[in-house]
Order: C-alpha cells, then sequence, then structure tokens
C-alpha cells in the first residue's frame, strides 16, 4: 500500500511541476507599474480564459491530490 501510495505522488509531484512551469507569466514590468506603485494593475484584471483557465484548474487539483496523497502517505507510514 505504501508503494502504490508513493508511486502516485511522485506522478503527482512531476505534474504538478509541470503545470506550474506551464502556466503564462502574468505580469507586465513596464517603467509606468514601477513609477505608480502598480495603481493601473487594480482594473487591468481580467478572468483566465482558454489555456490559461484550464492549466489553473489542471494545477488546482494536482495541488489538492498532492496534499490529500502527503496525508495519506503520513497516515500509512505511521501504522
Amino acid at each position: 500500500m505504501y508503494n502504490t501510495l508513493m508511486t502516485i505522488f511522485l506522478i503527482v509531484c512531476v505534474v504538478l511541476i509541470a503545470c506550474v512551469m506551464m502556466q503564462p507569466a502574468k505580469n507586465d514590468n513596464d517603467a509606468m507599474s514601477a513609477l505608480t506603485g502598480g495603481a493601473g494593475d487594480l482594473f487591468s484584471r481580467r478572468k483566465a480564459r482558454g489555456f490559461e483557465a484550464v492549466m489553473q484548474i489542471v494545477t488546482t487539483i494536482c495541488g489538492a491530490l498532492f496534499f490529500i496523497l502527503a496525508l495519506a502517505l503520513v497516515y500509512v507510514s505511521s501504522h
């Protein structure tokens, strides 16, 4: 049981790393943002669409699986 959980955990770890690395950058480093303290960014936030939305959902699911599997591994290893 422990070996199976560990294998699944390692697979989820690799997928989670890939998902985080594939997400597009959300910051615009321009001079005006640096001068105004980023006040213009307040209303420029948009909902993620398309690829960004899918990657956010997949990253959230992988993160939840990572947390659940980590707790399961701790429980199995202690008993």
